[in-house]
């Protein structure tokens, strides 16, 4: 682990690598869980720690208020204030932060991490995400194995591809360079303050940098940088 922000800023313009809540638990402040060779560099490697915090859940907390016609299928951490509404189903390990609202009729799959007061909406379905908190994914959006940073805000309709047709890892551009993310399954990282037009889709692997926005409709097949970062 570094002090030094995740390279190249590509979710935050001054949260360093030690401050990145994993499982809404600040990295810094994480136990031995983590193999001894981990390395976080790249923000795919957060999505990794997410992955392996998540699946070491053994019991469930659920301090928030869980409709009756929703479903849970596996270990959830829900925090106080959250609502679960009605239709919603949990699959899988899942952790849930403080004063969220989820549903209804929402597909939260393991191992997914939501930060505090975060709004996933109707008919969303979120897959395998590291979601920073005060984030809105709205209503018949699917986000898979990505990243997502504080204040993002998607409109509805966005969508994030997340598999290539011929079934090799991915690459992210990084400094001018293919950088091989050693994932087959990999969607998105969207940095903080990002804000998406409805039916945005974004190809795999790219990332969309703080303060970036999108268009209606608009199709993301590059990187887009924030005007800001100078990077």
């Amino acid at each position: 682990m570094s002090d030094a922000p995740i390279y190249p800023c590509t979710l935050s313009l001054h949260r360093k690598i030690a401050d990145f809540p994993i499982g809404n638990v600040p990295f810094s402040q994480h136990g031995g869980w983590l193999p001894s060779d981990f390395v976080i560099r790249y923000p795919w490697d957060l999505l990794r720690a997410n992955e392996l915090y998540i699946s070491f859940l053994t019991d469930n907390l659920i301090q928030g208020e869980v409709h009756s016609s929703a479903v849970i299928e596996g270990i959830v951490h829900i925090g106080p204030g959250t609502r679960i509404l009605p239709g919603v189903f949990i699959e899988g390990n899942v952790i849930i932060g403080a004063n969220c609202k989820i549903g209804p009729n929402c597909y939260i799959r393991g191992n997914t991490s939501i930060g505090d007061n975060c709004h996933i909406g109707q008919s969303v379905e979120i897959k395998n995400c590291l979601i920073l908190s005060n984030t809105n994914v709205g209503h018949l959006s699917y986000i898979g194995d990505s990243v997502l940073g504080e204040k993002v805000n998607l409109g509805a309709g966005t969508t994030t591809s997340n598999l290539r047709h011929d079934g090799k890892n991915h690459l992210s551009m990084v400094g001018g360079t293919l950088v091989d993310t050693g994932r087959r399954k990999f969607g998105t990282i969207i940095g903080d303050h990002v804000h998406t037009g409805i039916n945005t889709s974004i190809y795999p692997g790219r990332k969309l940098w703080p303060n970036t926005t999108t268009r209606p409709g608009e199709i993301v097949q590059k990187d887009i940088q924030s005007p800001i970062s100078n990077l």
